[in-house]
């Protein structure tokens, strides 16, 4: 489980903090979605997940265990990436995939590294593609490959910067099914940010809205109302019910 408690960070000392005592918690095998404009924090919160930046203040715990003081590999083991520009290189599907398991490794696989990478890419359905370089593949595919990677690291929770934001419907659909699958089936907590509220609300299963470097609002499905999102995103909404699913109608995010 991780918990995120009056987390605060700032890029130098004299600047104004970006994050202002964040807290959030995400139970194993939920969907948690951070929502907010640009430059609200989301992409800062996850570099102090991830260890790239390190907070000021607060504290951020794993199973109760304070992440500040974990070692690199320890943390790898833990907390998987995938970011929103996926870089890859010239590399084969099956290495890109084996390449997570580098933090296990070191300098050579051995077999339980490839024995882990090949269930990885029958997992993800990607065993067809394993010789062919990432490249060539199709967005959505390349995506794929970028989670089947992350899962190498056999993390306890992935975390996913704008997942969707460069495919096109059919391949939103995709990865975000997959993600529901990763989490419910591996029991893998999922910290994602997304900027479509409707496919938010469809996919997730905890919200956190981000406003000024702060979760001003947090909840499940419920929480959303068109105060809110005017609050957040400073749109007018109307949201309807249909087949007891609420569905978001206005106005477009305004990413100042």
């Amino acid at each position: 489980m991780l918990t995120v408690e009056n987390l605060s960070f700032r890029y130098g000392r004299h600047l104004s903090p970006v994050l202002k005592n964040v807290c959030l918690s995400l139970e194993d095998g939920e969907i948690g979605i951070l929502l907010g404009k640009n430059g609200s924090g989301k992409t800062t919160l996850f570099q102090n997940l991830l260890g790239i930046s390190r907070p000021q203040g607060g504290t951020l715990l794993f199973d109760g265990r304070d992440m500040k003081k974990m070692s690199r590999k320890e943390r790898a083991g833990k907390v998987a990436y995938v970011p929103q520009h996926i870089q890859f290189g010239a590399l084969s599907v099956y290495n890109s995939v084996l390449m997570g398991r580098i933090a296990c490794f070191g300098l050579r696989a051995g077999e339980e590294d490839c024995r882990v990478t090949e269930k990885i890419l029958a997992d993800m359905k990607l065993e067809t593609y394993a010789s062919r370089n990432v490249e060539e593949l199709s967005g959505g595919e390349r995506q794929k490959a970028a989670i089947a990677r992350a899962l190498a690291q056999e993390p306890r929770l992935l975390i996913f910067d704008e997942p969707t934001g460069n495919l096109d419907i059919a391949n939103q659909q995709l990865i975000m099914e997959e993600a529901r699958k990763i989490a419910k089936e591996k029991n893998i907590g999922i910290l994602c940010s997304l900027h479509d509220l409707n496919q938010a609300l469809y996919f997730g299963d905890r919200f956190f809205f981000l406003k000024d470097g702060t979760i001003k609002y947090s909840g499940t499905g419920d929480i959303f109302s068109a105060e809110i999102i005017k609050d957040i995103f400073d749109i007018d909404v109307h949201i309807i019910e249909a087949e007891n699913r609420k569905i978001i109608l206005g106005g477009k995010i305004n990413e100042d």
